[in-house]
């Protein structure tokens, strides 16, 4: 009887989850474009599998693309053949994956601790800045990241002291989600987990139980999988691709790759104020000689796995030159972790708001509120900003977007519920924090579906509408910096994928060319001088738009 009460307990946990995992990440997928270049980068590559009809080959302007495997990409094109080629197709996968995650933390927690860590891991992880917002987004990271964990944390139950759990499945699970890794962005998914394998060896000095029968299974499992896609282009006669892709992987680690440089601690940064609030939280738990207040084994044995991972995702990005911010999206998982940890120890009177911690929460609150109180008052105020910013920003800002006159109440939300938490957080410390993180939730959930839609006007709203202004017609399309947005959203056909500047700036073209460039006047002059047959047609918030007729076409 109390078996089957527990069970269905379970079963309406998981489901509200789901729900509410349905209700946060769904809504408004299709209400922003893509953005360049990531998000618009995936949906491309998926949509030219769709027109092409070849499924093994990722591409890009109908060549092939060696950056990234195809997994990812599949989920889109799936995506897309069920809502149709879109942006609420292009991120539906990671609406998916929101679930999962929601779903999956859950059940780890509960088996690590008890039903109500599980919530708390939940709670704390969807409540965080970032974390939240790549769930509504169409990159790459959330599936790869969700692979690396799964992975990681099957190989931690296998080395767990008191697991009870067969030990070929683990290592087989291991080794499977890791290949699914490998197949969502490549080698780095495994190289990760094995930088983190090796220093929990290191810091155990070495002492492994294990089989030589495991260890085949896990590298026939992880082979098989991970190269899957691999060794199809192989036997397709299409090694190029494998060499180009490690090349490039490589490249990486070695330059600043499309111009994303940064400094030295750029991703302390990133995660700190990213995962706000978690991460103020997970602060204290890097402690020396912090899981001495740890008395459950297997609970200490996760904690070391999660810190080694978390340092070592931290590290090894930090040392790679190319610097975007969510290389180092893996860290989410071990951070929120670590801040749930503490949330649980501060709720049990085990530990109490130290004041660095309020006023860093309040810091950064206040950082984030100001901005999206002021932000929808942008039209009134903005001539202001143009004695302090460049001439491109002075013509984005030209834009106008249709805002409801609501908006700022989105920061007062944030912003008020920090205060009830720096006023009652060693006083009402379970209410104060749900407080924080609810607001903190209810912040990122209005942001993303009442404000970016329309900042996006702002930033990249003209040269959209002009792609979009050119579907269906016959034609070449360059940009002056690059996108991809041109290919995605005058939906390109393999004939019109012409991307030779000489040609398109002086050939005899046999079909119209349209040129999108920065209006800025040193781009301007240069691009005037480089393509002196190419007329303007008109000029929009930052951007300046050409074509160049065919000689036997002019118009």
């Amino acid at each position: 009887m109390l078996k089957n009460i527990s069970l269905n307990r379970n079963i309406v946990i998981q489901t509200a989850i789901l729900l509410l995992g349905a209700v946060l990440f769904l809504p408004g997928l299709g209400s922003v474009h893509l953005f360049d270049w990531d998000e618009i980068n995936f949906a491309e590559s998926a949509r030219e599998m769709i027109v092409t009809g070849d499924y093994l080959t990722v591409q890009i302007n109908f060549e092939p693309f060696w950056e990234k495997p195809p997994l990812f990409i599949w989920m889109q094109v799936l995506s897309m053949k069920i809502f149709g080629i879109n942006e609420f197709a292009a991120r539906f996968p990671n609406a998916i994956c929101g679930i999962v995650t929601m779903l999956v933390l859950f059940n780890i927690g509960k088996r690590l601790k008890n039903e109500r860590f599980g919530l708390f891991w939940v709670f704390v992880y969807i409540a965080s800045l970032t974390p939240f917002f790549y769930f509504k987004s169409g990159i790459i990271d959330p599936w790869f990241n969700l692979f690396i964990f799964l992975g990681t944390y099957y190989f931690v139950c296998f080395t767990a002291p008191n697991e009870e759990r067969n030990k070929y499945l683990l290592v087989a699970l291991s080794a499977f989600f890791l290949g699914l890794a490998v197949l969502t962005k490549g080698p780095v998914g495994f190289l990760i987990f094995l930088l983190t394998f090796a220093v929990y060896l290191f810091v155990k000095r070495f002492k492994i139980s294990f089989t030589w029968a495991q260890v085949l299974l896990f590298f026939a499992v992880l082979g098989f999988v991970g190269g899957f896609w691999f060794l199809l282009q192989i036997v397709n006669g299409n090694f190029s691709v494998i060499q180009d892709f490690i090349i490039y992987q490589i490249r990486l680690f070695e330059t600043k790759d499309a111009g994303h440089g940064g400094f030295l601690l750029y991703h302390f940064v990133v995660l700190l104020v990213g995962v706000f609030p978690a991460s103020v939280f997970a602060l204290f738990t890097f402690k020396k000689n912090i899981l001495q207040k740890e008395s459950d084994e297997n609970v200490a044995h996760f904690f070391r796995w999660m810190m080694i991972l978390f340092w070592v995702v931290l590290i090894l990005f930090t040392i790679v030159r190319t610097k975007i911010i969510h290389y180092s999206s893996m860290c989410y998982f071990p951070l929120t972790f670590l801040a749930a940890w503490y949330v649980e120890r501060i709720i049990d009177k085990k530990e109490s708001v130290h004041w660095s911690a309020k006023v860093l929460i309040g810091l950064l609150s206040f950082i984030f509120s100001l901005a999206i109180v002021v932000v929808p008052f942008i039209d009134s105020y903005k001539h202001w900003l143009y004695r302090i910013v460049d001439e491109f920003t002075i013509e984005n800002l030209q834009a106008t977007s249709q805002w409801y006159g609501f908006e700022w109440i989105v920061g007062v939300v944030l912003f008020v519920g920090t205060i009830y938490f720096i006023a009652f957080a060693n006083k009402q410390t379970k209410n104060v924090i749900f407080v924080l993180f609810a607001s903190s939730l209810i912040f990122i959930f209005s942001t993303m579906l009442f404000v970016v839609p329309q900042v996006e006007k702002y930033t990249q709203g003209a040269i959209i509408e002009f792609y979009e202004s050119k579907r269906g017609e016959d034609c070449y399309m360059l940009s002056f910096h690059k996108s991809y947005a041109p290919y995605f959203y005058s939906l390109r056909q393999p004939e019109n994928n012409c991307s030779n500047k000489q040609y398109l700036y002086n050939g005899e073209l046999d079909k119209p060319c349209y040129f999108v460039v920065r209006n800025v006047q040193r781009t301007i002059n240069k691009f005037e001088v480089e393509a002196s047959g190419a007329e303007l047609l008109y000029t929009k918030n930052g951007f300046s738009f050409y074509v160049r007729y065919p000689q036997n076409n002019l118009k």
